[in-house]
């Protein structure tokens, strides 16, 4: 079977160093996240909506492997859904080392993005 719209994730620079970051301290990172990425190029869109963005953004938790404990108290991973076949990958954090992201600091994150207003 054919997808007709596929949908495309991409991970943004500042995702990229995140997981970088993250790998130092947990070995599983990039499959904890890739269960992530195949969610959402499946068309699921997890997570709930951040409230205060200036975008349709949204944060979901991730299961850390490296952690016996479950989604609550894993990874936190905040995507931009930029169209209906195109989602960004904005940042990365554990919940035991950041609470919470405000809504000003992800606004600030994707305007550095530097996507043109056209896509």
């Amino acid at each position: 079977m054919t997808i007709e719209n596929p949908i495309s994730v991409i991970l943004s620079d500042r995702f990229r160093k995140d997981v970088k970051q993250l790998l130092k301290k947990y070995r599983h990172v990039r499959e904890d996240v890739q269960a992530l990425i195949d969610e959402l190029e499946q068309g699921a869109i997890p997570g709930d909506q951040i409230t205060g963005a200036n975008f349709p953004v949204y944060k979901v938790r991730v299961k850390n492997s490296d952690l016996a404990k479950g989604k609550s108290s894993g990874y936190r991973a905040i995507y931009y859904l930029r169209t209906t076949t195109r989602i960004y990958l904005v940042t990365l954090y554990v919940k035991g080392d950041q609470s919470n992201i405000s809504a000003e600091a992800i606004n600030q994150i994707i305007q550095e993005l530097g996507l043109p207003s056209g896509e």
